[in-house]
């Protein structure tokens, strides 16, 4: 298009030349115009047909990368490895976990010993396929084989919500669906798996989850056996809903309600619960057991609340919980806590509205401080047995992977009248 304004700019300007040597009679100067106009046109040419060639060239380019680009897999590295394919049918994503803890004791009258360890070491693989979600997750601090099985499942969305088939934990008590990397302490409270139900922290069932605005409501059924257990014909169900009539950008508030019940049918193993009142790795007191080969149930219920108001949160859970005795009466254990934090420089905790939780505050460039607390106490009523903590702590999230806890643990056991206390440091790293 240039080139050709440029020739009829030529044309005019010779045209006029040419007028002006005709009114001179100067038959020479226009033969030499002609010439030159022969020649600007047999270059204009040369140029057309070069930016002809050249846009040829710039369009098979650009299709040669748009097929390239709608064949190749797509990787990202932010927040782990992850791979999908083109037609975006595949995802595959590596993620872990490294939390490498230390414990120190103002020793009462247990015998206990200061050490230290990695607490979890885990390696995740994650993604889709076909429609399918899938999950398996290892953790190599549990053991090998099938003691270090976490999440290992399959999912798939329908009827407004999703479905889980395989090992996972089933819907029940706040802080336990919480992740590790996100929990307000180094270990969570007595109202969950490290003390009502004494370990049974995922077990093998399916699942159904659904999650629309600012409610959520869970259904898991579930075999009384983890992934390393014995086979039993133990059978357990589990459901949680939850709902947050508050939810902005700076202020959250959040209810919910679950309930659990387990049978240990045919072959379980013993329903406790036992709980380390002075820290991981510190003494612990059994509080109630339903015995397995009696084939006993246990069934508790509970309400939590929780709420994240600019830099302060807190959260608490009151559960109460029935375990079936073979003689005599049944037993009823209550467990409840409270913990909250405030973040120093500013940050706030954001919510979950897909699972109900809260998970860790943004980390701005300098990091972020955040002072924490907790009351947690659990007693069997018909026994007269109770136990209790005070924990006070500090975090330091250093950025958005890596974070630094301390726990200070004072331990009550009010069924041997011990008081010893913990001095617990953890150095986390997550992707």
């Amino acid at each position: 298009m240039h080139h050709s304004t440029l020739t009829a700019a030529l044309l005019l300007v010779l045209g006029t030349a040419g007028f002006s040597a005709s009114a001179g009679n100067d038959g020479s100067e226009i033969e030499e115009l002609k010439a030159r106009l022969a020649a600007l046109q047999a270059r204009v040419a040369e140029l057309e047909s070069r930016s002809d060639a050249q846009s040829d060239i710039n369009i098979a380019t650009r299709e040669s990368l748009d097929r390239i680009g709608t064949a190749t897999p797509t990787l990202s590295t932010k927040g782990g490895i992850k791979v999908v394919s083109p037609d975006r049918a595949f995802e595959a994503s590596v993620g872990g976990r490294i939390h490498f803890d230390a414990y120190a004791f103002d020793r009462d009258l247990a015998g206990v010993t200061g050490t230290s360890e990695f607490r979890r070491a885990r390696l995740t693989l994650q993604g889709k396929a076909f429609g399918w979600d899938y999950k398996m997750e290892n953790d190599f601090a549990a053991g090998g084989g099938l003691e270090g099985f976490r999440d290992v499942y399959i999912a798939r969305s329908a009827l407004g919500g999703k479905f889980t088939i395989g090992h996972f934990k089933p819907y029940r008590a706040m802080e336990e669906l919480t992740s590790s990397n996100e929990i307000l302490m180094m270990e969570r409270p007595f109202a969950s798996a490290t003390g009502l139900f004494s370990g049974r922290q995922f077990q093998q069932g399916i699942g159904y989850l659904r999650a629309a605005g600012r409610y959520t409501v869970g259904f898991s059924v579930f075999n009384l056996r983890g992934a390393s257990g014995p086979r039993n014909e133990g059978v357990g169900y589990a459901g949680r809903v939850t709902f947050a009539p508050v939810d902005t950008a700076d202020r959250t508030l959040h209810l919910g309600a679950w309930v659990s019940h387990e049978n240990a049918n045919r072959g379980s193993a013993d329903l406790s619960a036992s709980f380390a009142y002075a820290g991981r790795r510190g003494p612990s007191q059994n509080i109630a057991t339903v015995s397995g080969a009696d084939g006993d149930e246990v069934t508790a219920y509970a309400v939590e609340v929780a709420g994240a108001f600019g830099p302060l949160f807190f959260q608490g859970e009151y559960a109460n919980a029935r375990f079936g005795q073979p003689a005599g009466p049944d037993q009823d254990l209550r467990a409840w806590y409270l913990q909250g934090s405030w973040h120093l420089n500013g940050g706030h905790k954001p919510y979950k509205p897909g699972s109900g939780v809260f998970g860790s505050a943004p980390v701005a460039d300098k990091g972020l401080w955040e002072l924490t607390a907790r009351y947690d106490t659990a007693r069997n009523r018909d026994l007269d047995r109770r136990v209790r903590s005070w924990i006070v702590g500090l975090n330091y999230h250093v950025n958005p992977n890596l974070r630094v806890m301390f726990n200070y643990t004072q331990g009550d056991n009010e069924v041997t009248g011990d008081g010893t206390a913990q001095y617990a440091l953890r150095t986390q790293f997550a992707w």
